[in-house]
């Protein structure tokens, strides 16, 4: 079984680094804050896409009441995320500091929809840190707990 970020959270992420890469086209301090945050975030995002995300893929079929053998990979990708989660959220930090450097910068120069672009992508890593990350983390228990109960 083949588990995968699901599409619309791989999609958001493309999204969210296409708009910082038009933000870096603008120049000045806009566009220099916006490269940092571009360089951060892809290789904060390859992470996620690694072994935060794809436990998520199953969240469906679990809700369904669908459990197969292969699934247990995925229990793998969240104690991974378990052991990872104070890195991602120290990068989040730092991330998150950076987009409000952003924000400074694209208000200065005028760029408000940059500026407005900086607070969506500050809830966005709000979002994963209250919803995402706790719910791959609850996937990969479920399928512990159910494969530990299957053994029993």
């Amino acid at each position: 079984m083949e588990i995968k970020t699901p599409s619309p959270l791989a999609m958001e992420h493309q999204a969210l680094l296409a708009e910082l890469n038009m933000a870096r086209r603008l120049g000045g301090h806009t566009g220099e804050a916006a490269d940092r945050i571009e360089r951060m975030m892809q290789t904060h995002i390859a992470k996620e896409e690694e072994f935060a995300l794809p436990p998520l893929g199953l969240l469906q079929e679990l809700a369904s009441g669908h459990l197969e053998a292969g699934m247990m990979a995925a229990a793998y990708l969240a104690e991974t995320l378990e052991k990872e989660l104070p890195n991602l959220l120290a990068e989040h930090r730092m991330i998150t500091a950076a987009l409000e450097e952003l924000m400074a910068a694209a208000s200065r120069e005028g760029h408000q929809q940059v500026a407005f672009f900086a607070e969506k992508m500050m809830l966005h890593s709000r979002a994963e840190e209250l919803v995402t990350y706790p719910a791959a983390i609850l996937v990969g228990r479920y399928l512990k707990m159910c494969d530990k109960n299957k053994s029993a």
